[in-house]
């Protein structure tokens, strides 16, 4: 991942720098990390190539984190991609049932034309919509568990430093006790 001077310094990126390198874009706050890991969700299943600089530029207007946003692309990459491939194919089997739903006239129709062309069409649709399933649904929990794990975090983070404070306090406190 490239820093944000190298950004800065990059000449295509100079157009847009201004926005690109806004400061809250690359800070980790409540509202920035759960819109970054569903961009970075998002971008990982919808789009086959270029999913990094896609959700990079999906962050802009979204004012999700940047470095989030890219990082998260990585759930899909050529090792993990045969298995989302067969997730998505499933997921758009179960999703498009159309036996159960028309109680299977619609096979009946297509029952001749079973070349080879005609399975591969079928099967790219479907695991293409179960891509398109994926992302939205991914996203959508990326969001959600993101948030609640924010959350848990800052707390955890607040409860510690309170119970740091309470132990000074009380040292204090007993150091002024003759």
């Amino acid at each position: 991942m490239p820093t944000r001077q190298q950004m800065a310094d990059n000449r295509f990126l100079a157009p847009i720098a201004h926005r690109f390198l806004s400061p809250e874009l690359w800070r980790f706050t409540r509202r920035s990390v759960p819109r970054g890991v569903s961009l970075g969700l998002f971008c990982a299943f919808i789009v086959p190539l270029g999913q990094i600089f896609l959700a990079a530029f999906m962050a802009l207007p979204a004012r999700a984190n940047v470095p989030l946003a890219a990082l998260v692309t990585f759930v899909t990459n050529p090792f993990t991609f045969p298995f989302w491939a067969v997730v998505a194919n499933r997921v758009g089997r179960l999703v498009l049932n159309i036996d159960a739903a028309v109680g299977g006239v619609a096979t009946e129709q297509f029952a001749d034309d079973k070349g080879a062309l005609a399975v591969f069409f079928e099967l790219a649709g479907v695991t293409a919509f179960g891509f398109i399933v994926l992302a939205v649904v991914t996203s959508a929990l990326g969001y959600v568990l993101s948030g609640w794990g924010w959350r848990w975090w800052i707390g955890r983070k607040r409860k510690r430093q309170l119970a740091r404070l309470e132990r000074r306090l009380d040292e204090r406190l007993k150091a002024e006790r003759p």
